[in-house]
């Protein structure tokens, strides 16, 4: 498994880093993985590997237009909408969920999504690795690896049911609040 660089990374990347222009962050296929200074919840460990995703997904009809660069500034700068990341950090970290839009769409608002990125530039740290079918080694990475942020595939972890059930009471809440901007 070629996830050294993921688990043991030469280097962490930071949001203002990889927000810059030119990103350090290539256009391509791959891997990525993130770390945080601080943790989300009092159970988990800062300075490790705690999520790993890929760009672009499979997608068995169609190309999709995804790459390392564009999933890795979206989860640092995007909304929870577009993020499962997001999404799970903004559940763990309080902030309220809420119906946007035609209220289909979640994310925690113009100042929840601001207070999320703020955290995550402080916090979040990234590594990735280039991977042409990344889908492949990054069910490896969640079948071998603590990933506790992990949802998808990733039922055998620990902390999987209680992220679960507190993403699914965000979205209920979420549901029972009256649509926001």
């Amino acid at each position: 498994m070629e996830a050294t660089a993921l688990t043991s990374p030469d280097r962490l990347w930071s949001a203002q880093e990889v927000l810059t222009r030119p990103s350090p962050v290539p256009a391509v296929a791959g891997v990525y993985g993130w770390y945080f200074e601080q943790p989300p919840h009092p159970d988990l460990d800062a300075r490790r590997l705690l999520y790993v995703g890929i760009a672009p997904r499979y997608m068995a009809n169609r190309t999709s237009t995804q790459n390392l660069r564009k999933r890795v500034r979206y989860h640092y700068r995007g909304n929870a909408a577009g993020s499962t990341l997001r999404l799970t950090l903004g559940c763990l970290l309080g902030l309220e969920l809420r119906r946007v839009g035609s209220g289909k769409r979640m994310t925690f608002g113009k100042v929840g999504e601001a207070t999320l990125s703020q955290w995550m530039a402080d916090n979040a740290r990234v590594c990735w690795i280039e991977q042409e079918e990344p889908w492949a080694l990054e069910a490896q990475l969640i079948s071998r690896l603590d990933l506790p942020l992990n949802l998808d595939q990733n039922g055998h972890n620990a902390f999987h049911s209680r992220l679960k059930e507190l993403r699914a009471q965000a979205r209920q809440r979420a549901r029972d609040l009256p649509i926001g901007v």
